[in-house]
């Protein structure tokens, strides 16, 4: 109902906008909830869900959202608190600063990558270092050889 007073809760889980395949939408986007994007989009984008670039979409923007999907082409940067995938068809020109990081293979990244460990923190993961198993043993074998074994 247009002018209602009633604020309805948004699930930011749920895709609450499309923007179709036949659709060019230039300016800026701010939205609650979810949105996908199988069209092209010129501006930037910032939202509190997840963004889906389909296979089809040809995206201008830096967008920040929750987690992100490019199965299509973005030109732009990409700030997530979450994880950014880029499907076998995703083409991604562009810096990113996320989380979590996948490509899957013939997906196409080009431009720098910070994986931002404040998104980390939030989720109570300690004192936010990161440490890769594999090599802190290596290290860990090398400075014992270094210290004669001891």
């Amino acid at each position: 109902m247009l002018g209602s007073s009633r604020t309805k809760q948004i699930d930011t889980k749920t895709t609450d906008t499309l923007i179709g395949g036949s659709t060019i939408c230039e300016g800026k986007i701010m939205s609650e909830a979810s949105l996908r994007i199988e069209g092209q989009m010129n501006g930037d984008i910032e939202c509190a869900g997840d963004i889906t670039i389909g296979e089809n979409a040809v995206v201008q923007s830096n967008i920040q959202a929750r987690d992100v999907i490019v199965a299509g082409k973005v030109k732009g940067n990409i700030h997530t608190k979450g994880k950014l995938i880029v499907t076998s068809s995703g083409v991604l020109v562009g810096n990113i600063d996320v989380r979590s990081f996948i490509i899957q293979e013939g997906g196409i990244f080009q431009g720098s990558s910070a994986m931002n460990l404040a998104a980390v923190n939030e989720k109570g993961s300690g004192n936010g270092k990161v440490i890769d198993a594999k090599a802190h043993k290596q290290q860990k074998n090398e400075q014992q050889a270094a210290s004669g074994g001891n």
